[in-house]
Protein backbone atom coordinates (compact mmCIF):
# COMPACT_ATOMS: atom_id res chain seq x y z
CA UNK A 1 0.00 0.00 0.00
CA UNK A 2 1.44 3.46 -1.26
CA UNK A 3 2.56 5.12 2.50
CA UNK A 4 1.76 8.32 3.06
CA UNK A 5 3.52 11.74 3.82
CA UNK A 6 3.02 15.53 5.27
CA UNK A 7 4.62 18.80 4.89
CA UNK A 8 4.13 20.72 8.41
CA UNK A 9 5.64 24.30 8.86
CA UNK A 10 4.95 27.65 10.22
CA UNK A 11 3.57 30.09 7.24
CA UNK A 12 6.04 31.46 4.76
CA UNK A 13 8.59 28.77 4.82
CA UNK A 14 7.88 27.81 1.34
CA UNK A 15 5.53 24.24 1.75
CA UNK A 16 3.63 24.75 -1.24
CA UNK A 17 6.87 25.58 -3.40
CA UNK A 18 7.84 22.21 -1.76
CA UNK A 19 5.00 20.52 -2.79
CA UNK A 20 4.58 21.67 -6.46
CA UNK A 21 8.39 20.70 -6.65
CA UNK A 22 7.89 16.95 -5.25
CA UNK A 23 4.79 16.14 -7.36
CA UNK A 24 6.27 17.78 -10.59
CA UNK A 25 3.29 20.42 -11.12
CA UNK A 26 1.73 23.21 -10.53
CA UNK A 27 -1.40 22.36 -8.58
CA UNK A 28 -4.19 24.81 -7.50
CA UNK A 29 -4.70 25.86 -4.41
CA UNK A 30 -7.87 27.18 -3.89
CA UNK A 31 -8.83 28.49 -0.30
CA UNK A 32 -12.38 29.27 0.91
CA UNK A 33 -11.21 31.34 4.05
CA UNK A 34 -7.12 31.95 3.38
CA UNK A 35 -5.06 28.44 4.89
CA UNK A 36 -8.16 26.44 5.45
CA UNK A 37 -9.64 24.34 3.38
CA UNK A 38 -7.95 23.87 0.31
CA UNK A 39 -9.57 22.51 -2.87
CA UNK A 40 -6.12 20.20 -3.24
CA UNK A 41 -4.06 19.71 -0.81
CA UNK A 42 -2.40 15.74 -2.07
CA UNK A 43 -0.60 14.76 -4.78
CA UNK A 44 1.38 11.51 -5.70
CA UNK A 45 4.51 11.73 -5.87
CA UNK A 46 7.18 9.16 -7.74
CA UNK A 47 10.84 8.35 -7.03
CA UNK A 48 12.81 5.97 -8.24
CA UNK A 49 10.78 2.57 -8.21
CA UNK A 50 8.75 3.85 -5.26
CA UNK A 51 5.39 5.99 -4.86
CA UNK A 52 4.18 7.96 -1.96
CA UNK A 53 0.68 10.42 -1.30
CA UNK A 54 2.21 13.75 -0.51
CA UNK A 55 -0.10 16.23 2.37
CA UNK A 56 0.21 19.82 1.94
CA UNK A 57 -1.24 21.64 4.73
CA UNK A 58 -1.83 25.17 6.04
CA UNK A 59 0.54 26.94 8.02
CA UNK A 60 0.82 26.44 11.45
CA UNK A 61 0.47 29.95 14.07
CA UNK A 62 0.14 29.93 17.66
CA UNK A 63 -2.44 32.34 17.81
CA UNK A 64 -5.89 31.64 19.17
CA UNK A 65 -8.52 32.51 16.96
CA UNK A 66 -10.72 29.80 15.40
CA UNK A 67 -9.04 30.22 12.01
CA UNK A 68 -5.86 29.13 13.62
CA UNK A 69 -7.58 25.90 15.58
CA UNK A 70 -9.25 25.18 12.01
CA UNK A 71 -5.82 25.05 10.33
CA UNK A 72 -4.70 23.49 13.17
CA UNK A 73 -7.42 20.58 13.13
CA UNK A 74 -6.30 19.82 9.42
CA UNK A 75 -2.57 19.53 10.35
CA UNK A 76 -3.11 17.21 13.26
CA UNK A 77 -5.27 14.80 11.59
CA UNK A 78 -2.61 15.54 8.41
CA UNK A 79 0.33 14.06 11.33
CA UNK A 80 -1.76 11.14 12.66
CA UNK A 81 -2.73 9.83 9.06
CA UNK A 82 0.89 10.12 7.52
CA UNK A 83 3.59 7.21 7.52
CA UNK A 84 6.65 10.29 7.65
CA UNK A 85 6.57 13.89 8.78
CA UNK A 86 8.55 16.59 7.03
CA UNK A 87 9.24 19.49 9.15
CA UNK A 88 9.86 22.89 6.98
CA UNK A 89 11.89 25.82 8.70
CA UNK A 90 12.99 28.70 7.02
CA UNK A 91 16.70 28.91 6.55
CA UNK A 92 17.05 32.64 6.52
CA UNK A 93 14.92 33.40 9.61
CA UNK A 94 15.31 32.87 13.27
CA UNK A 95 13.67 30.34 14.99
CA UNK A 96 10.09 31.57 15.89
CA UNK A 97 7.82 30.29 18.82
CA UNK A 98 5.15 29.01 16.04
CA UNK A 99 8.89 26.53 14.95
CA UNK A 100 9.13 25.41 18.50
CA UNK A 101 5.21 24.99 18.84
CA UNK A 102 5.13 22.36 15.71
CA UNK A 103 8.42 20.65 17.82
CA UNK A 104 6.54 19.97 20.28
CA UNK A 105 3.38 18.31 18.31
CA UNK A 106 5.67 16.49 16.39
CA UNK A 107 7.61 14.98 19.34
CA UNK A 108 4.52 14.31 20.75
CA UNK A 109 3.13 12.61 18.02
CA UNK A 110 6.09 9.93 17.97
CA UNK A 111 6.30 9.74 13.87
CA UNK A 112 9.20 9.60 12.04
CA UNK A 113 10.79 13.24 11.21
CA UNK A 114 13.02 15.12 8.48
CA UNK A 115 13.83 18.92 9.16
CA UNK A 116 13.76 20.30 5.77
CA UNK A 117 15.18 23.50 6.26
CA UNK A 118 14.22 25.34 3.05
CA UNK A 119 15.44 28.91 1.29
CA UNK A 120 19.69 27.76 2.23
CA UNK A 121 20.82 29.12 -1.44
CA UNK A 122 24.65 28.96 -0.86
CA UNK A 123 27.35 27.85 1.53
CA UNK A 124 26.72 29.92 4.39
CA UNK A 125 23.26 29.29 4.80
CA UNK A 126 24.39 25.15 4.20
CA UNK A 127 26.68 26.12 7.52
CA UNK A 128 24.34 27.52 9.76
CA UNK A 129 21.98 24.29 9.92
CA UNK A 130 23.44 22.56 12.35
CA UNK A 131 21.80 25.44 15.09
CA UNK A 132 18.85 22.96 14.04
CA UNK A 133 19.71 20.26 16.01
CA UNK A 134 18.61 22.46 19.19
CA UNK A 135 14.93 21.00 18.12
CA UNK A 136 15.36 17.63 18.59
CA UNK A 137 15.65 16.02 15.13
CA UNK A 138 18.53 13.84 14.22
CA UNK A 139 17.50 13.70 10.21
CA UNK A 140 18.42 17.74 9.00
CA UNK A 141 18.39 18.61 4.94
CA UNK A 142 19.38 21.77 3.76
CA UNK A 143 17.11 22.44 0.77
CA UNK A 144 16.11 25.42 -1.80
CA UNK A 145 12.98 25.05 -3.09
CA UNK A 146 13.29 27.91 -5.88
CA UNK A 147 16.48 26.55 -7.03
CA UNK A 148 15.45 22.58 -7.00
CA UNK A 149 18.34 22.25 -4.20
CA UNK A 150 18.94 18.76 -2.60
CA UNK A 151 15.23 17.89 -3.63
CA UNK A 152 17.18 14.18 -4.18
CA UNK A 153 18.58 13.78 -0.96
CA UNK A 154 15.46 14.52 0.58
CA UNK A 155 13.65 11.93 -1.80
CA UNK A 156 16.10 9.43 -0.96
CA UNK A 157 15.62 9.89 2.76
CA UNK A 158 11.84 9.82 2.72
CA UNK A 159 11.59 6.97 1.15
CA UNK A 160 14.33 4.95 2.48
CA UNK A 161 12.47 2.69 4.08
CA UNK A 162 9.43 2.93 2.09
CA UNK A 163 8.45 -0.42 0.05
CA UNK A 164 9.51 -0.55 -3.62
CA UNK A 165 6.26 -0.40 -6.17
CA UNK A 166 4.37 -2.92 -7.18
CA UNK A 167 2.33 -3.99 -10.77
CA UNK A 168 0.23 -6.80 -8.88
CA UNK A 169 -2.58 -6.40 -8.33
CA UNK A 170 -5.49 -7.65 -6.40
CA UNK A 171 -8.26 -9.44 -8.08
CA UNK A 172 -11.02 -8.59 -5.56
CA UNK A 173 -12.98 -5.59 -6.55
CA UNK A 174 -12.52 -2.67 -4.58
CA UNK A 175 -14.58 -0.24 -3.98
CA UNK A 176 -14.87 3.05 -1.37
CA UNK A 177 -18.21 5.27 -0.30
CA UNK A 178 -17.12 8.86 -0.36
CA UNK A 179 -19.00 12.13 0.42
CA UNK A 180 -19.45 14.96 2.95
CA UNK A 181 -21.12 14.18 6.15
CA UNK A 182 -24.69 13.43 6.61
CA UNK A 183 -24.95 12.30 3.30
CA UNK A 184 -25.92 8.49 4.65
CA UNK A 185 -22.65 6.84 3.86
CA UNK A 186 -22.61 4.40 6.89
CA UNK A 187 -26.09 3.74 6.41
CA UNK A 188 -25.43 2.69 2.65
CA UNK A 189 -22.61 0.67 3.63
CA UNK A 190 -24.18 -0.96 6.17
CA UNK A 191 -27.34 -1.50 3.86
CA UNK A 192 -25.08 -2.89 1.21
CA UNK A 193 -23.64 -5.67 3.70
CA UNK A 194 -26.69 -6.89 5.58
CA UNK A 195 -28.28 -7.27 1.89
CA UNK A 196 -27.94 -11.07 1.90
CA UNK A 197 -24.39 -10.52 1.70
CA UNK A 198 -21.79 -13.13 3.58
CA UNK A 199 -19.54 -11.41 5.17
CA UNK A 200 -16.34 -12.91 4.98
CA UNK A 201 -13.98 -10.47 7.14
CA UNK A 202 -13.25 -7.44 8.65
CA UNK A 203 -9.73 -5.91 7.43
CA UNK A 204 -7.95 -3.14 9.34
CA UNK A 205 -7.55 -0.66 6.58
CA UNK A 206 -4.22 2.17 6.13
CA UNK A 207 -6.30 4.49 8.15
CA UNK A 208 -7.00 3.79 11.88
CA UNK A 209 -10.88 4.73 11.50
CA UNK A 210 -11.56 2.81 7.74
CA UNK A 211 -12.48 -0.57 7.61
CA UNK A 212 -12.27 -2.75 4.62
CA UNK A 213 -15.04 -5.33 4.43
CA UNK A 214 -14.54 -8.35 2.76
CA UNK A 215 -17.85 -10.13 1.37
CA UNK A 216 -19.80 -12.18 -1.16
CA UNK A 217 -22.38 -10.82 -3.94
CA UNK A 218 -23.38 -13.35 -6.53
CA UNK A 219 -20.83 -16.01 -5.28
CA UNK A 220 -18.06 -13.30 -5.78
CA UNK A 221 -15.77 -11.60 -3.13
CA UNK A 222 -15.84 -7.70 -2.84
CA UNK A 223 -13.93 -5.05 -0.45
CA UNK A 224 -16.24 -2.53 0.57
CA UNK A 225 -14.29 0.82 2.05
CA UNK A 226 -15.90 2.84 4.64
CA UNK A 227 -14.88 6.14 5.13
CA UNK A 228 -17.55 7.62 7.13
CA UNK A 229 -16.18 7.34 10.21
CA UNK A 230 -14.44 9.90 11.83
CA UNK A 231 -14.30 7.57 15.39
CA UNK A 232 -12.01 9.17 17.48
CA UNK A 233 -12.72 11.11 20.43
CA UNK A 234 -11.89 15.10 20.95
CA UNK A 235 -12.77 18.00 19.32
CA UNK A 236 -10.03 17.35 17.07
CA UNK A 237 -11.76 14.53 15.16
CA UNK A 238 -15.17 15.95 15.31
CA UNK A 239 -14.51 19.07 13.96
CA UNK A 240 -12.28 18.32 11.58
CA UNK A 241 -14.16 16.49 9.24
CA UNK A 242 -15.47 19.20 7.14
CA UNK A 243 -12.07 20.54 6.78
CA UNK A 244 -10.31 17.36 5.83
CA UNK A 245 -10.50 14.69 3.16
CA UNK A 246 -7.40 12.75 4.02
CA UNK A 247 -9.11 9.47 4.83
CA UNK A 248 -11.34 9.77 2.05
CA UNK A 249 -8.13 10.12 0.01
CA UNK A 250 -6.19 7.56 0.98
CA UNK A 251 -9.63 5.12 0.85
CA UNK A 252 -9.84 6.78 -3.35
CA UNK A 253 -6.52 5.60 -3.85
CA UNK A 254 -6.96 1.96 -2.52
CA UNK A 255 -10.63 1.73 -4.38
CA UNK A 256 -10.90 0.38 -8.29
CA UNK A 257 -14.24 2.23 -8.02
CA UNK A 258 -15.27 5.12 -6.10
CA UNK A 259 -19.22 5.41 -5.32
CA UNK A 260 -20.07 9.49 -4.41
CA UNK A 261 -23.13 9.93 -2.44
CA UNK A 262 -25.37 13.17 -2.22
CA UNK A 263 -28.31 13.64 -0.42
CA UNK A 264 -31.73 14.07 -1.96
CA UNK A 265 -33.07 15.59 1.36
CA UNK A 266 -30.42 18.89 0.88
CA UNK A 267 -29.54 18.48 -3.07
CA UNK A 268 -26.65 19.12 -4.48
CA UNK A 269 -24.00 21.39 -3.24
CA UNK A 270 -20.12 22.71 -4.39
CA UNK A 271 -18.45 20.54 -1.64
CA UNK A 272 -20.17 17.59 -3.55
CA UNK A 273 -18.20 18.61 -6.79
CA UNK A 274 -14.66 19.29 -4.76
CA UNK A 275 -15.41 15.61 -3.58
CA UNK A 276 -15.63 14.05 -6.83
CA UNK A 277 -13.22 15.73 -8.44
CA UNK A 278 -10.48 13.85 -5.90
CA UNK A 279 -11.98 10.46 -7.77
CA UNK A 280 -11.81 12.08 -11.34
CA UNK A 281 -8.26 13.28 -10.17
CA UNK A 282 -7.15 10.11 -9.38
CA UNK A 283 -8.63 8.63 -12.54
CA UNK A 284 -10.97 5.65 -10.48
CA UNK A 285 -14.19 4.31 -12.14
CA UNK A 286 -17.59 6.55 -10.89
CA UNK A 287 -20.49 5.90 -9.64
CA UNK A 288 -22.88 8.44 -8.46
CA UNK A 289 -25.51 7.67 -5.82
CA UNK A 290 -28.58 10.09 -4.57
CA UNK A 291 -29.24 8.39 -1.42
CA UNK A 292 -32.05 9.51 0.87
CA UNK A 293 -34.59 8.49 -1.93
CA UNK A 294 -37.55 7.62 0.18
CA UNK A 295 -37.57 11.39 1.54
CA UNK A 296 -38.96 12.53 -2.24
CA UNK A 297 -42.51 12.52 -3.14
CA UNK A 298 -43.28 11.88 -6.62
CA UNK A 299 -40.15 9.79 -6.89
CA UNK A 300 -41.05 9.16 -10.59
CA UNK A 301 -41.26 12.71 -11.66
CA UNK A 302 -38.68 13.89 -9.76
CA UNK A 303 -35.91 11.47 -11.04
CA UNK A 304 -35.87 13.32 -14.47
CA UNK A 305 -35.43 16.52 -12.65
CA UNK A 306 -33.01 15.27 -11.04
CA UNK A 307 -30.55 13.37 -13.87
CA UNK A 308 -30.90 17.31 -15.08
CA UNK A 309 -29.42 18.91 -12.20
CA UNK A 310 -26.76 16.50 -12.08
CA UNK A 311 -26.32 16.53 -15.96
CA UNK A 312 -25.65 20.72 -15.52
CA UNK A 313 -23.86 20.56 -12.19
CA UNK A 314 -21.18 17.46 -13.32
CA UNK A 315 -20.84 18.69 -16.41
CA UNK A 316 -17.00 17.21 -16.18
CA UNK A 317 -18.02 13.50 -15.42
CA UNK A 318 -20.94 12.91 -17.76
CA UNK A 319 -19.89 9.16 -18.13
CA UNK A 320 -20.94 8.53 -14.58
CA UNK A 321 -24.25 5.81 -14.09
CA UNK A 322 -26.52 7.46 -11.24
CA UNK A 323 -28.23 5.45 -8.93
CA UNK A 324 -31.27 6.69 -7.14
CA UNK A 325 -31.70 4.90 -3.81
CA UNK A 326 -32.52 4.43 -0.14
CA UNK A 327 -30.02 3.38 2.21
CA UNK A 328 -32.84 3.63 5.32
CA UNK A 329 -35.73 1.60 3.20
CA UNK A 330 -33.17 -0.61 0.83
CA UNK A 331 -35.30 0.44 -1.63
CA UNK A 332 -33.52 0.79 -5.62
CA UNK A 333 -30.34 -0.83 -3.52
CA UNK A 334 -30.22 -3.94 -5.66
CA UNK A 335 -29.35 -1.69 -8.50
CA UNK A 336 -26.01 -0.14 -6.87
CA UNK A 337 -23.91 -3.09 -7.05
CA UNK A 338 -24.55 -4.31 -10.94
CA UNK A 339 -23.37 -0.39 -11.57
CA UNK A 340 -20.21 -0.90 -9.38
CA UNK A 341 -19.35 -3.96 -11.33
CA UNK A 342 -20.42 -2.59 -14.72
CA UNK A 343 -18.20 0.84 -14.17
CA UNK A 344 -15.22 -1.65 -13.03
CA UNK A 345 -15.13 -4.01 -15.91
CA UNK A 346 -15.27 -1.10 -18.60
CA UNK A 347 -12.26 0.61 -16.88
CA UNK A 348 -10.81 -2.30 -17.53
CA UNK A 349 -12.14 -2.93 -20.98
CA UNK A 350 -9.93 -3.93 -23.98
CA UNK A 351 -10.76 -2.36 -27.29
CA UNK A 352 -9.70 -3.68 -30.48
CA UNK A 353 -6.71 -1.33 -32.10
CA UNK A 354 -8.97 -2.07 -35.76
CA UNK A 355 -11.90 -0.83 -34.37
CA UNK A 356 -10.47 1.77 -32.38
CA UNK A 357 -8.96 3.13 -35.88
CA UNK A 358 -12.14 2.94 -37.59
CA UNK A 359 -13.95 5.07 -35.28
CA UNK A 360 -11.34 7.82 -34.98
CA UNK A 361 -11.17 7.98 -38.84
CA UNK A 362 -14.86 8.26 -39.37
CA UNK A 363 -14.52 11.26 -36.63
CA UNK A 364 -12.44 12.76 -38.50
CA UNK A 365 -13.72 12.37 -41.82
CA UNK A 366 -17.52 13.73 -40.41
CA UNK A 367 -15.70 16.63 -38.57
CA UNK A 368 -11.85 17.24 -39.78
CA UNK A 369 -10.14 19.50 -36.76
CA UNK A 370 -9.70 23.10 -36.67
CA UNK A 371 -6.71 24.69 -38.29
CA UNK A 372 -3.79 26.39 -36.46
CA UNK A 373 -1.00 28.60 -37.64
CA UNK A 374 -1.91 26.98 -41.20
CA UNK A 375 -1.60 23.76 -39.61
CA UNK A 376 -4.11 21.22 -39.14
CA UNK A 377 -3.96 18.20 -36.29
CA UNK A 378 -3.14 14.82 -38.23
CA UNK A 379 -3.78 11.61 -36.45
CA UNK A 380 -1.86 8.68 -37.77
CA UNK A 381 -2.58 6.10 -35.44
CA UNK A 382 -4.42 5.36 -32.95
CA UNK A 383 -4.24 2.37 -30.02
CA UNK A 384 -5.39 1.27 -26.41
CA UNK A 385 -2.12 1.66 -23.89
CA UNK A 386 -3.39 0.67 -20.54
CA UNK A 387 -6.64 0.06 -18.45
CA UNK A 388 -7.60 1.32 -14.84
CA UNK A 389 -7.50 3.82 -16.09
CA UNK A 390 -8.65 3.41 -19.85
CA UNK A 391 -5.47 5.07 -21.59
CA UNK A 392 -5.68 5.83 -25.31
CA UNK A 393 -2.55 6.98 -27.60
CA UNK A 394 -3.15 8.73 -30.49
CA UNK A 395 -0.13 9.13 -32.87
CA UNK A 396 -0.62 12.90 -34.72
CA UNK A 397 1.81 15.10 -36.19
CA UNK A 398 1.88 17.75 -33.95
CA UNK A 399 0.72 17.68 -30.07
CA UNK A 400 0.62 21.60 -30.20
CA UNK A 401 -2.20 20.77 -32.38
CA UNK A 402 -4.33 19.79 -30.19
CA UNK A 403 -7.32 21.78 -28.88
CA UNK A 404 -9.48 20.75 -25.41
CA UNK A 405 -12.67 20.88 -27.70
CA UNK A 406 -11.75 18.62 -30.34
CA UNK A 407 -10.15 16.15 -28.22
CA UNK A 408 -13.43 16.21 -25.72
CA UNK A 409 -15.12 15.22 -29.39
CA UNK A 410 -12.96 12.59 -30.36
CA UNK A 411 -13.69 11.14 -26.46
CA UNK A 412 -17.60 11.41 -27.13
CA UNK A 413 -17.06 9.44 -30.42
CA UNK A 414 -15.17 6.70 -28.71
CA UNK A 415 -17.63 6.34 -25.76
CA UNK A 416 -20.69 6.49 -28.25
CA UNK A 417 -19.32 3.44 -29.95
CA UNK A 418 -17.67 1.14 -26.93
CA UNK A 419 -19.72 1.06 -23.53
CA UNK A 420 -16.98 2.67 -20.96
CA UNK A 421 -20.10 4.01 -18.72
CA UNK A 422 -18.04 4.84 -15.01
CA UNK A 423 -15.12 4.43 -16.70
CA UNK A 424 -12.56 7.61 -17.14
CA UNK A 425 -10.34 7.75 -20.01
CA UNK A 426 -7.13 9.28 -20.73
CA UNK A 427 -6.19 11.04 -24.11
CA UNK A 428 -2.27 10.98 -24.94
CA UNK A 429 -0.61 12.25 -27.49
CA UNK A 430 2.90 11.44 -29.53
CA UNK A 431 4.00 13.71 -32.10
CA UNK A 432 5.44 11.24 -34.94
CA UNK A 433 8.99 11.44 -35.36
CA UNK A 434 10.54 13.53 -38.74
CA UNK A 435 7.06 14.64 -39.41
Amino acid sequence: MKKCVCLIGRPNVGKSTIFNRLIKEQKSIIDDKPGITRDRIYGNVKFENKEFMLIDTGGLDSGHDDFNEDIKMQAMLAIDESDMIVFVIDGKAELTSNDYMIKDILIKSQKPVILAVNKVDNEKNEADIYKYYELGFEKIIPISAAHHKNFETLLEEITKDFPVSTNVEDDILKFCIIGRPNVGKSSLINAILNEDRAIVSNIAGTTRDAIDTKFKYNNQEFIAIDTAGMRKKGRIYEQVEKYSLIRSLKAIERSDVCVIVISAEEGIIEHDKHIISYAIDAHKAIVIVVNKWDTIKNPDQEIKVWKQKIAAEFQFVPYAKVVFLSALTKKRLHMLMPEIINAYENSTKKIKTSLLNNVISDAVALHRPPSYKNRRLKIYFVSQTGVKPIKITFQVNSKKLIHFSYERYLENKIRENFDLTGAPIIMQYKTKAND
